[in-house]
């Protein structure tokens, strides 16, 4: 009879061992206890520290209440000014409550990973380049009120959310350095030139005041010989008299003595008369008619020799008959 009731106790404590060994349960510090019974939510959250549970009946689901750090994938989009860039992110955030987080949600890391991408894409479509280069505060902002819209009913909180690349394609880099070089150039321009100005009315008071005294030119000449000759080097200083300058600038304006006035030209002699004409050979006819078609003043002895006939030879001296030409 003792040992009948030796073996019951302990086989009572060995049940009573297993059942509080599969009824116990260990919540850490940073994680919170969901228990569901039957399937359905106990309205008590387990602190962290020892519990206990139904077993068989209840099911304790552990939620970490840790800030979770979780990276976007990069994404890849066109800004508003059609230029496409490659931008990834981070994103922090922690669970609240976790009831909803285990209710309302299936897997909310993947839940807040799936919407922390297409609210990547959207902040790409809706912003300029030069907004995602140098405003990336804003972005941020936008961006982590986007996620926590949605986030707040699966009982997670977004603590923030950073942009952490802007991938540019290389002809997109080569022209914005091509910009910034010319802006850098600009600013040394306007630099150098302000710079001339200053130094301009500088040597322009400097100028006046040496006016006022002429030794004080004189003085600084020789102050530029003795900085010449300080250095070791071959060079030779010629000083040059500015009043000689000034002189000969001053004759070179009022122009060259007038020299002596030319001789007056010589009459150019008359052209030559012009030579007249030949008169063309006239047959000469000793009638009254053909002497009245004679021009006058031809000689009278030699109409009655025309009347010999042309035999083609040249005429005799004193024939009468003259060879055409000039008389």
């Amino acid at each position: 009879m003792l040992e009948e009731l030796v073996v019951a106790a302990v086989a009572a404590g060995s049940a009573g061992a297993l059942y509080v060994a599969s009824a116990a349960r260990v919540v850490k510090q940073y994680e919170r206890g969901v228990v569901l019974r039957l399937g359905r939510l106990r309205d008590e959250i387990r602190p962290p520290g020892f519990t206990m549970i139904v077993p068989g009946i209840d099911r304790l689901r552990k939620v970490n209440m840790q800030i979770v750090t979780m990276p976007v994938p990069a994404q890849e989009g066109i800004t508003r000014d059609n230029v496409t860039v490659r931008v990834d992110a981070v994103v922090y955030f922690k669970v609240v409550d976790p009831a909803e987080a285990v209710i309302q949600v299936e897997d909310y890391r993947f839940a807040v990973s799936q919407m922390a991408q297409t609210s990547l894409r959207s902040i790409i479509g809706k912003s300029d380049l030069d907004d995602l280069l140098s405003n990336r505060e804003k972005l941020n902002q936008g961006l982590e009120l986007m996620l926590d819209s949605p986030a707040i009913g699966w009982g997670v909180h977004i603590d923030r959310v950073e942009i952490k690349d802007v991938s540019l394609p290389e002809t997109m880099k080569r022209s914005m350095s091509r910009q910034a070089e010319a802006e850098r150039e600009r600013r040394a321009r306007v630099i150098n030139a302000d710079a001339e100005l200053l130094a301009s009315k500088k040597l322009a008071e400097a100028a006046a005041t040496m006016s006022e005294q002429p030794s004080a030119l004189q003085l600084r000449l020789l102050q530029t010989i003795v900085a010449v000759a300080a250095e070791k080097n071959s060079t030779l200083v010629l000083p040059f008299p500015v009043e000689l300058l000034r002189f000969l600038e001053r004759s070179a304006q009022q122009g060259p003595p007038a020299a002596a006035a030319p001789p007056a030209p010589q009459p150019a002699p008359p052209p030559p008369e012009p030579v007249a004409p030949a008169p063309e050979s006239v047959p000469l006819d000793p009638s009254p008619a053909s002497d009245a078609a004679l021009p006058p003043g031809f000689p009278q002895s030699l109409r009655a020799d025309d009347e010999a006939p042309d035999t083609g030879e040249p005429p005799e001296r004193g024939s009468g008959r003259m060879p055409p030409g000039p008389v």
